[in-house]
């Protein structure tokens, strides 16, 4: 992307992995909300480069030294991994007071141009530079392309928001939005012992919600207004609210309706909002009254991914993980996609990367 919606193909040879790195071809990497955000020109960092995080590779080269993933599973070229997308240095101030998600030096490489070294810096590409402080892992075998590729970020991260509220058993969660990481944060929220309710105005992504746990749903369009969702998340709770909530819209007055769903001494866990300066109205005043306790989660520590995959692994024949990615598109139709999902014209769209080749240095595009 040379600026905002405007995007170009490029040519690279596919480097050497450094000691500690390595080099994976993309099977398939998907359209996540933050690619949308800087498609459309509203992230706060990133304002050109090469997009896509969210991915399933294939193990290409490996770095001097690399005979393990971040678990200890021994790793060899042709296994399938995932890997956060950013940088966790262990150096930085957050990263010594245990807040890896916070790492300063995240988006070291995830920012630079393709022209700099070694250029493939993000996934939307035929291959894909994982560096030596990037934790990676062994994707297991019953769990399917499709499943794996969400796994960061979308799983991750809602389980790591999930995790930090301490939903348990009993307890009442009301999501906002039921694109790919509201009907994560469903199963998950599920697999806790709550009872989901999730909140979107596409029908379709509501009745997918059904499937990945959700016990009730409330559709935009039916309950248009603030008081009438409100009054229907009471009634769904006892007249009490919910226990914990969850915005995963990215719209910032989601953000101000959260508190009006959650009970007294009630959490709210915000992940969607990540634009600066987009603004909206806020009762300040019944956040206090209300004592509910604001969780802004932003990332997650990396291990969390291994947690994602144990979660596939054992819940893969209870949840229809293979039914989130709606729509597939190729490397040639990326603009199209991303146009298709910021149009909200499917749930979650993946980029299939086709082809495979065992050459070291062929000439690829990025």
């Amino acid at each position: 992307m040379t600026e905002a919606e405007v995007m170009e193909y490029r040519d690279y040879e596919v480097p050497e992995p450094a000691a500690g790195g390595v080099v994976v071809k993309v099977l398939r990497t998907n359209i996540c909300g933050s690619e949308l955000h800087i498609w459309k020109g509203m992230h706060p960092t990133k304002k050109s480069g090469v997009l896509g995080h969210e991915m399933v590779g294939e193990v290409y080269s490996l770095g001097e030294g690399v005979d393990r993933d971040y678990a200890g599973e021994g790793i060899k070229v042709g296994d399938r991994v995932v890997a956060a997308y950013y940088i966790t240095c262990r150096k930085c101030t957050p990263c010594q007071e245990g807040n890896f998600h916070l790492c300063e030096h995240a988006y070291d490489f995830w920012n630079l141009e393709p022209d700099v070294a070694p250029h493939f810096h993000g996934t939307f590409a035929t291959h894909y530079y994982i560096h030596p402080d990037q934790y990676f892992y062994k994707v297991p075998d019953s769990v399917s392309d499709v499943a794996a590729a969400s796994a960061n970020c979308a799983l991750s991260q809602v389980y790591f928001g999930i995790d930090k509220a301490q939903i348990t058993y009993g307890q009442s969660v009301v999501i906002q939005g039921a694109g790919g990481l509201g009907l994560n944060a469903a199963a998950v929220a599920k697999e806790k012992g709550a009872t989901v309710i999730v909140i979107d105005g596409v029908q379709s992504r509501l009745e997918l919600a059904k499937k990945f746990g959700a016990d009730h749903v409330i559709n935009l369009n039916d309950f248009s207004t603030l008081e009438a969702r409100a009054e229907q998340v009471l009634r769904l709770t006892d007249g009490k609210g919910a226990h914990v909530g969850i915005e995963v819209t990215g719209v910032p007055a989601a953000f101000a309706e959260g508190i009006h769903l959650i009970r007294l001494g009630g959490k709210y866990v915000s992940i969607g909002n990540i634009s600066p300066g987009k603004l909206t109205p806020f009762d300040p005043g019944l956040l206090t009254r209300k004592s509910i306790q604001v969780l802004p989660v932003v990332r997650y520590d990396p291990w969390y991914l291994k947690k994602a995959l144990d979660f596939l692994k054992s819940t893969s024949e209870k949840y229809p993980f293979n039914e989130m990615l709606d729509r597939e598109f190729s490397l040639a139709e990326i603009k199209t996609a991303l146009d298709e999902s910021a149009a909200r014209n499917v749930v979650r769209g993946s980029i299939v990367i086709a082809g495979k080749s065992a050459l070291v240095n062929e000439s690829v595009t990025n």
